[in-house]
């Protein structure tokens, strides 16, 4: 992706989630009410750093046996391949378009070690996943919820647009998750976003300031509040 590199990605990775939807309203105002999920994850490791890495976008189905030859050698391989694409950290998105998703878990023992191995850094799905603890160790796993069994799962497509508990995402697209959700960042907000993290940062340090003092009060906080505006 022209104008984004391992580094660039890998910085972002020092402010969680939250903070980096924060710089997003100051960046890509445009932008506050969308482009991140907004139901709850049941997340494999709730401690981990969040990953930051470029979308690779997966459809899959369990529900019921597969009749178009979806989970043929063929194309195992073929989605393998497009797991794999790319040098720089990949993060999978996958949405589970059965009428009640997470019947079968794509997520496991097995899957997180593979796509470990080809370079994704964890995924984030409205699937299920199981195998807790003999999952890859800092693979991370945001999912809909935990599930026994992998059912008739197997992918249905890949590379085309998804959506994930209300975030929209297109093969490519910059995301950054943690144990809070995941966000998908504008590529040409990229380098932007530590900036404007340092400013945020700054005006809020004013209020919090003020707020953990032993003598704060309401006229406290309306100077404080004044005093933030003022924070370049």
């Amino acid at each position: 992706m022209t104008g984004i590199t391992t580094q660039a990605l890998a910085a972002l990775a020092r402010w969680d989630t939250p903070t980096i939807c924060n710089a997003l309203e100051v960046v890509c105002p445009e932008r506050r009410g969308h482009g991140f999920t907004k139901a709850p994850f049941s997340c494999l490791y709730p401690e981990m750093a969040p990953i930051v890495g470029l979308a690779r976008t997966v459809q899959i189905r369990a529900a019921e046996p597969d009749m178009e030859g979806k989970g043929s050698l063929p194309d195992r391989v073929a989605y393998y391949e497009y797991a794999a694409s790319g040098e720089m950290p990949k993060v999978m998105v996958i949405e589970d378009i059965d009428p009640v998703p997470g019947t079968g878990a794509f997520w496991g023992e097995v899957h997180t070690a593979v796509h470990k191995g080809l370079g994704a850094l964890g995924v984030v799905t409205n699937g299920s996943y199981r195998d807790v603890a003999d999952s890859a160790p800092g693979f991370q796993v945001l999912g809909g919820m935990l599930a026994p069994s992998h059912a008739y799962v197997r992918p249905a497509g890949f590379g085309e647009p998804v959506t994930v508990h209300g975030m929209e995402v297109q093969h490519d697209d910059v995301i950054h998750a943690d144990c809070h959700g995941a966000v998908v960042i504008p590529a040409n907000a990229v380098a932007a976003i530590p900036e404007a993290v340092e400013r945020i940062a700054r005006r809020e340090a004013v209020i919090l300031g003020a707020a953990r003092a032993p003598d704060f009060d309401i006229e406290k906080l309306k100077a404080a509040i004044g005093k933030a505006q003022d924070v370049h």
